[in-house]
């Protein structure tokens, strides 16, 4: 299958900016140079609002969290959300930003390491994956 768009959620985003040879980073890269990563103002809001946390400070300085979200916001394709109400799809209310931008946006993959969206059931019209898993099917594809 071949990717064109998708949502990966912050967790995934920042495991990839800790540790550049994990799966998350290699995966990131991977979709940055041949797909469309895609945010919404409410999925960008929630990888900055994480992003900012003093528990990163002795991982990332400043300078390299402005680049990140500089550069993650100019790949970007952003999708507009509709005004809620919206259709409740994960256990964690918050998580469900992430369902309706990838649903919204057509993407092919939603890619993150929550279990509340990676027990989502089949069926929703997006791949919801783990970074290995987004990994491996990539590198079959």
């Amino acid at each position: 299958m071949r990717v064109e768009r998708a949502v990966i959620d912050t967790n995934v985003l920042i495991s990839a900016a800790l540790s550049p040879r994990s799966a998350p980073t290699h995966i990131v890269d991977g979709l940055l140079e041949h797909a469309t990563l895609m945010f919404s103002r409410e999925t960008f809001e929630a990888l900055e609002t994480r992003l900012w946390r003093p528990k990163f400070d002795r991982y990332l300085d400043m300078e390299r969290r402005r680049l990140l979200l500089h550069d993650f916001a100019a790949a970007a394709l952003w999708v507009e959300l509709p005004a809620p109400p919206r259709e409740q799809y994960s256990r964690d209310p918050d998580d469900d930003v992430f369902v309706h931008t990838a649903l919204h946006g057509s993407a092919q993959w939603l890619i993150s390491g929550d279990r509340d969206l990676l027990e989502l059931p089949y069926g929703l019209g997006v791949e919801i994956l783990s970074p290995a898993q987004a990994l491996e099917q990539w590198r079959l594809g």
